[in-house]
């Protein structure tokens, strides 16, 4: 039996899909939608939700962010990739949020600078984004904290996996497969990838969607994904790059309420006679 423990949480083999709501940039840089979305996670149930974390001026080169891009915030590229950074005292307000909700957190960091703003949260894991899953020194800066580590595997080869495993090593690792588009085609989900990389790597295996609707993610569980990723949103209409993408509120109740009911339906694999089969087998069967 494989699993990883995520606070007071166990993710793999023998325990329920850690279901985490992604926030991630869809607060558009306002504290109010963040708590609004946390609240959205809390009334669903939840496990978690992550948000993004850069430092700006290291993740983007000053040529991107002099680039025109009318948006909320300015004129050019950089306003936007700013203006959707939150600072050390909106993270504290959802630091003590989160914890009034019973709601885990934690974030993607882009770079060795945003691991060690969030290290003063304590977060319960770190994320790794597929835009990152080639970048050592910053596999190597994450692993270092000790933390749980969550890899999604999105625009990489299966050497590209291979070599991240290989510098991340296997203890306390959870990978999700996904599709980095946004939203994603169904057809290129390939969800059959779950097992595979589960019997791979030899560690729990999620599923982070990206797609417009539930099946899929659905889908993901009945093939075992031992954690569910959706990014959520207040409104898919919404100003942003990743709402279409997203999940609305009732979306997402309803992605954790069947989850439990697939879980349930799932069972053990070992065919036997139930209580309920049982006085109607004695009235119908003619034989033994």
């Amino acid at each position: 039996m494989v699993q990883v423990k995520i606070g007071d949480k166990f993710v793999g083999d023998g325990a329920p899909s850690y279901i985490v709501g992604e926030i991630g940039i869809n607060h558009n840089g306002d504290l109010g939608i963040a708590r609004r979305l946390i609240d959205v996670a809390s009334v669903a149930q939840a496990d978690a939700v992550k948000f993004q974390k850069r430092t700006v001026e290291v993740v983007y080169g000053a040529e991107e962010l002099a680039k025109a891009r009318e948006n909320p915030f300015g004129p050019t590229n950089g306003h936007l990739k700013r203006g959707l950074e939150f600072g050390a005292d909106a993270y504290q307000h959802i630091d003590r949020y989160c914890k009034e909700k019973s709601v885990a957190w934690f974030a993607s960091c882009w770079d060795e600078a945003s691991v060690d703003f969030m290290e003063q949260f304590d977060p319960p894991a770190y994320k790794i984004a597929s835009a990152s899953l080639t970048d050592d020194n910053l596999l190597k800066y994450h692993r270092a904290t000790k933390r749980p580590m969550i890899v999604s595997v999105g625009m990489s080869t299966l050497a590209q996996v291979d070599h991240a495993v290989s510098v991340l090593g296997t203890q306390d690792l959870i990978i999700l497969h996904t599709t980095s588009a946004y939203p994603a085609k169904i057809a290129d989900l390939n969800l059959r990838m779950i097992p595979v990389l589960r019997e791979r790597y030899g560690v729990p295996v999620g599923y982070s969607g990206h797609e417009v609707g539930l099946a899929t993610s659905y889908a993901a569980v009945a093939l075992g994904a031992a954690m569910i990723e959706r990014h959520i949103t207040l409104d898919r209409a919404m100003w942003g790059s990743d709402q279409a993408a997203s999940v609305e509120p009732q979306g997402l109740m309803k992605l954790v309420r069947d989850t439990r009911t697939i879980e349930s339906g799932l069972g053990d694999g070992v065919k036997k006679v139930t209580d309920d089969e049982i006085p109607i087998m004695k009235k119908l069967r003619r034989v033994g």
